[in-house]
């Protein structure tokens, strides 16, 4: 769901797809344990997610609601939040005694520092009923062969594009090596068009090229080393000198530091909805993102999605995808009724519903994609040989970080491939 970019989950490489200050109140009343939930326990759930804009706002109430109806004993305070403040806000919350009762996930690293808290549940026992029907999926919210949180929607990054522009300038066919991107950089360039746009001012949008960069210079089990911040392998370095490289070509927009990534027309997603660009680097969540932005009804027909280039010699599949998924966690005090309800979350009825936020993680609920560009997604996904999860959530919370600042200051000038890598590395273990 990424409006503003909602990242994933899980341990570095993992299976592909299909493949605060103030706490929130919680009920407490509910505790712990296998089977259903008692329909005579009263339970108020706080749940945070960060939906704070519409359609998807109205659409969590209205689950919340419809669970509601179902089940009168169990109660909601729904909280959205701004996406990029839960890194701050869970770790307080969970130092607290009042932590929201389910809160948004995103695995790796980050849910790795959460659990040591004690406070996040254990949902294995209450999900082992019906975690299959979305398959390894589930997987990126597992530790140690625990459950500790579960999907509902997945994402893939790839390069949308124009394609009435890639037709003005003589591109015939979406480019599959880096070489190939590189001519048609070239060839927009001397057409007066911006090749590719970017939000650098949010800083994460850097982050997708380094991080790609990386899945095809790097083996699957070289990326895998990388969550316990083993990276000695010259691919790492050899991914921020291929983004040198790439970026020597100069493919976005002038000023493209100052741009945001999705807030208004001019943004970068702005810009590629209204023809002002060629290309942009981003997830599936633009699918929801541009038409707000524009005034082109006709958008829909004239966009195109491909997956990152090739490298040469790179190490990496050249079919690995980048991306991850949102899914939530439990907290303790409420953890039947909560897992209760995110099988709910997981049932084809509601991912139908969901689709306006990426890829459904049940199968069953494939067929409600209605947008060709998202089906387009889905299929390059399914059949991606495994998915890297965004870096900075498979990493250690610090580590990630660091790791994107350190390559959005490479996007500004400052730095060198080998300081992105020793920045995340020294993040991690204090400088050691």
């Amino acid at each position: 769901m990424r409006r503003i970019r909602v990242r994933a989950a899980t341990g570095v490489a993992v299976a592909t797809v299909m493949a605060l200050v103030a706490a929130g109140c919680t009920g407490g009343d509910q505790q712990p344990g296998a089977g259903s939930v008692d329909p005579n326990t009263p339970v108020t759930l706080t749940w945070w997610h960060n939906a704070t804009t519409e359609p998807l706002k109205s659409v969590f109430q209205q689950i919340a609601d419809d669970y509601h109806t179902a089940h009168p004993n169990v109660t909601f305070k729904v909280e959205p939040i701004q996406n990029e403040q839960f890194t701050t806000k869970v770790p307080l919350a969970l130092q607290s005694s009042t932590p929201p009762d389910i809160f948004l996930q995103w695995g790796g690293g980050e849910m790795a520092g959460q659990v040591t808290s004690g406070q996040v549940a254990d949902l294995t026992g209450l999900t082992k009923d019906w975690i299959g029907q979305i398959g390894k999926a589930a997987d990126g919210w597992k530790l140690d062969g625990k459950q500790y949180g579960v999907p509902f929607v997945l994402h893939s990054v790839g390069f949308w594009y124009r394609k009435d522009l890639f037709e003005q300038v003589g591109v015939s066919a979406p480019p599959s090596t880096m070489d190939e991107l590189k001519d048609a950089i070239g060839k927009f360039k001397a057409k007066g068009i911006t090749p590719i746009s970017i939000g650098s001012k949010d800083r994460w949008p850097d982050a997708f090229y380094w991080a790609y960069f990386a899945v095809r210079g790097c083996s699957q089990d070289t990326l895998k080393q990388a969550a316990a911040l083993t990276m000695n392998d010259r691919c790492w370095t050899k991914a921020g000198q291929d983004l040198k490289s790439f970026l020597d070509t100069q493919p976005f927009q002038n000023g493209f530091l100052g741009t945001p990534a999705q807030q208004g027309a001019g943004s970068s997603a702005g810009m590629l909805a209204n023809g002002q660009a060629a290309m942009e680097l981003q997830g599936d969540w633009q699918a929801s993102t541009m038409p707000s932005l524009t005034e082109d009804k006709q958008l829909s027909s004239k966009l195109g999605w491909f997956p990152f280039p090739s490298i040469s010699g790179g190490a990496g599949n050249p079919s690995a995808t980048l991306g991850g998924g949102d899914g939530f966690s439990c907290t303790t005090k409420a953890a039947a009724a909560c897992a209760d309800f995110l099988k709910y979350l997981a049932s084809a009825e509601v991912q139908r519903k969901l689709v306006i936020t990426g890829l459904p993680v049940n199968p069953e609920a494939a067929s409600a994609l209605t947008d060709p560009t998202m089906k387009t997604i889905l299929e390059y996904s399914q059949k991606a040989p495994y998915m890297q999860t965004y870096f900075d959530k498979a990493l250690p919370t610090a580590a990630g970080l660091a790791l994107n600042d350190a390559i959005a200051n490479f996007f500004a000038g400052q730095g060198t491939p080998e300081g992105i890598v020793k920045a995340a590395t020294e993040a991690a273990t204090g400088g050691r």
